[in-house]
């Protein structure tokens, strides 16, 4: 897989693939970064941009991994202290996930976040952007949206700043971070900075077929233990040949196929026997065509994804 193919890997969109491919050819390393906001429990779909920055890692990458205390703060997510211990849990998860230590600057926001030139190009920004702009850029992301306090309109321009102090090439985040990327691309070249590509991966289904959230009782935390995944997975909504939304199907897409060369499917020697794969598209055609049942789907993913927080849990013990 040459490196094109490899960072084109499981996302929904770039913003502009031709500028990541001159970015490519005219930059031995460029940098690039995900800002996570420290809120709670890591679950599989942060997990989702943790895979692509290891993508990007093994591109030639340089990667910064933004620890976003100061915008949990404003978007209500708890004090500094707790914030800050929050981020450091996301750091000791990300690495037991696969990022280079070695390789990857952690950052934490509130280390230059209050610095008066980042205050005052957050202070710029502010003349420039609407407060309906604004508004609309936190629609995904922010926590009472119908009643926003103005550290929340706050926030996305801080996100816009972030891209530009940070001194990065390409933002990469969730779907659901467009709007946000977008306000940066449209804004920071007036600002004299340049330009970010944008990466956006995919909005992972939760367990019950609905966007995986903290907020909800659907997710798959890193730090859940064996038999919690398999309770789980035993509840998941996995509807025989249905391809559209189905959480089971998403976890070997974006998290198991990419880590393993083969994926076998467990099940009775009266069914068949185990059958392996090399290729998600296989996988789905062959639940598709009903040739796999989803409970054995269910125990085979239960069985990987173990395997994948297995790291994660020993480095939180």
């Amino acid at each position: 897989m040459d490196r094109l193919e490899l960072i084109k890997r499981n996302v929904q969109e770039i913003v502009t693939e031709r500028e990541l491919e001159e970015l490519l050819n005219k930059k031995e390393a460029p940098r690039a970064y995900v800002g996570y906001e420290p809120s709670g429990k890591i679950h599989m779909g942060h997990v989702l941009t943790v895979n692509k920055l290891i993508d990007l890692q093994k591109a030639g990458f340089k990667i910064t991994v933004l620890l976003a205390d100061v915008h949990a703060y404003l978007n209500r997510k708890g004090t500094l202290e707790e914030v800050r211990k929050t981020a450091d849990y996301n750091r000791r998860c990300f690495i037991a996930l696969g990022l280079d230590e070695e390789e990857t600057d952690f950052v934490y926001g509130s280390d230059y976040q209050l610095g008066a030139e980042y205050m005052l190009n957050v202070l710029k920004l502010s003349r420039t952007v609407t407060l309906n702009r604004a508004r609309r850029s936190m629609d995904e992301v922010g926590r009472a949206m119908d009643d926003p306090t103005v550290s929340q309109m706050v926030y996305p321009l801080m996100q816009a700043v972030d891209i530009a102090m940070l001194g990065v090439d390409v933002a990469v985040g969730g779907i659901d971070q467009r709007k946000i990327h977008m306000l940066a691309r449209e804004n920071l070249k007036s600002l004299g900075f340049e330009t970010p590509t944008c990466i956006h991966t995919p909005i992972l289904l939760g367990l019950d077929g609905t966007k995986m959230a903290s907020s909800k009782d659907n997710f798959i935390s890193v730090d859940d233990n064996e038999e919690e995944i398999y309770r789980k997975f035993k509840k998941a909504f996995c509807k025989i040949g249905d391809t559209e939304e189905n959480s089971i199907l998403a976890l070997f897409r974006y998290h198991i196929f990419p880590r393993y060369e083969t994926v076998v499917i467990e099940r009775s020697e009266k069914f068949g026997g185990n059958v392996t794969y090399t290729s998600y598209a296989e996988m789905e055609s062959a639940f598709v065509a009903e040739s796999i049942h989803p409970m054995d789907l269910k125990n085979s993913a239960a069985k990987y994804i173990n395997e994948i927080l297995d790291p994660v849990r020993k480095v939180l013990l």
